[in-house]
């Protein structure tokens, strides 16, 4: 069996934010949002990265890009270091990795038309073209995307917010990346073009030959579009794996709770199966417990659990886990 190519390559990576206080403004305090992240991404899959409001996901996906720089920790792509590159290096390397937002109505400034809006990245990474091929790819992408080339004289508000989305789709296709960091990009739309969206997606990867992270609080469209999922709590992974292994036997006993809560179609195993109820609010990134992260919620921790953090290890083939209690 041929390996599989790892494209990104996220080792140990931190991000943290300070918090000034008093009237000198001193750094006083430092919010852990990503804390000692590691995971691969490998060639034409979807990772996605689930996980709580406030878990650190969007920062995950935000530092990978270099949108905010890292604490500490290396992301490669393609065997180079994005967390070290500098000015001109980084600004070429943004050509092969691209985002998509959460919230189509803020990510499109409204006094460019479509046309503008895509065509930004052209003028900066392709100055050749001239006006007509410029005019022509873009009306392609907007075809490709599954919009009338004809909307391209039109502003957003004109705009749905499903074909908005699309039109911020066709702008991080327009450089023909490997690499789209996809940050909820459905989480702001009506439940009956989420789906319309998603496909959409796995068709331009299936097309294109596109790479993924996909990050999503709704598991069941994870579940959907993604090939292998990381869990991810109070900015740290607690668990990947292959889509199926991870819904059918959740080791971690956060990942456990999680998918107890998502519905199930069948009425009568939705009405024999448990669901767990995790206790207390999720601890302050500030102050993370002590030990393992989630010892203050976890139904099973036992003294281990708050005293020592467990490692991220393989305990069965492409099934990695942080708990203690898993052999």
């Amino acid at each position: 069996m041929t390996a599989k190519k790892v494209l990104v390559e996220v080792r140990d990576l931190k991000k943290y934010f300070p918090v000034r206080k008093g009237m000198l403004r001193r750094n006083t305090v430092q919010i852990k949002a990503v804390d000692g992240v590691s995971f691969d991404v490998f060639e034409r899959e979807t990772l996605g990265l689930v996980g709580e409001s406030g878990c650190g996901k969007s920062t995950t996906g935000n530092t990978i890009l270099r949108l905010y720089t890292p604490t500490a920790g290396t992301v490669r792509f393609d065997g180079t270091d994005l967390a070290s590159l500098q000015g001109e290096n980084l600004r070429q390397m943004r050509q092969h990795i691209q985002m998509i937002f959460q919230n189509p109505y803020a990510s499109l400034n409204p006094r460019l038309t479509v046309e503008q809006i895509i065509a930004e990245p052209l003028r900066t990474f392709r100055p050749e073209l001239s006006k007509k091929a410029r005019q022509e790819k873009i009306q392609g992408l907007l075809q490709l995307v599954g919009l009338n080339p004809a909307f391209i004289n039109r502003y957003p508000h004109e705009f749905s917010g499903g074909q908005r989305q699309r039109i911020g789709i066709a702008r991080a296709l327009a450089l023909e990346p490997a690499f789209i960091v996809c940050d909820e990009p459905i989480s702001a739309l009506d439940v009956s073009i989420q789906a319309q969206v998603v496909n959409l997606l796995r068709q331009l990867q299936k097309q294109l030959g596109l790479t993924y992270l996909f990050i999503s609080h709704d598991l069941s469209m994870v579940r959907f579009i993604s090939d292998r999922i990381a869990v991810m709590y109070l900015g740290k992974i607690v668990e990947i794996a292959e889509k199926e292994t991870l819904y059918d036997e959740p080791l971690h006993p956060y990942t456990q709770a999680l998918l107890s809560a998502v519905p199930v179609a069948n009425p009568k195993r939705e009405r024999s199966r448990e669901q767990i109820i995790l206790q207390g609010d999720v601890p302050s990134p500030a102050n993370p417990p002590r030990g393992c992260n989630f010892n203050t919620r976890c139904p099973v921790a036992i003294d281990r659990c708050f005293a020592e953090e467990p490692d991220l290890r393989e305990v069965a083939s492409s099934h990695w886990c942080a708990c203690h209690l898993v052999d």
